[in-house]
């Protein structure tokens, strides 16, 4: 399974970005569906899930009311809609495919990863 993450760019504290991930192939279809970030000189963290038929979306408590995941199972895209956006949302985010239908928010239970997309949020 390949992922290919896009959207990121430069934004205002604020703004809001939509992100983008593509999958190659429908085998993904019937597991979790995560997005993760990784700020620099930090670990990379969990920031939202999504289940294979679109419901059951879970996200940290840092991005919950602002953020929102989704996935369009009919083109194997996931979104991440990201509003009121602050600087500490700086970060490379990270799409993933999880190894079942159960993956949480650990990144372990992620097996495929696409290649990450710079969000900057400037003050």
């Amino acid at each position: 399974v390949q992922l290919q993450a896009s959207g990121g760019g430069l934004v205002h504290t604020g703004g809001s970005l939509r992100l983008s991930c593509a999958t190659s192939r429908r085998t993904s279809s019937n597991n979790v569906m995560g997005w993760f970030r990784q700020a620099p000189g930090k670990e990379r963290e969990f920031v939202a899930s999504i289940s294979w038929n679109g419901g059951s979306p879970t996200y940290a408590d840092s991005v919950k009311g602002r953020f929102t995941i989704s996935r369009d199972r009919s083109t194997n895209t996931m979104y991440l809609q990201m509003d009121s956006l602050k600087p500490e949302d700086t970060a490379v985010y990270y799409c993933a495919v999880g190894r079942s239908s159960s993956a949480g928010a650990q990144s372990a239970s992620y097996a495929y990863w696409g290649q990450g997309t710079l969000v900057t949020v400037s003050s």
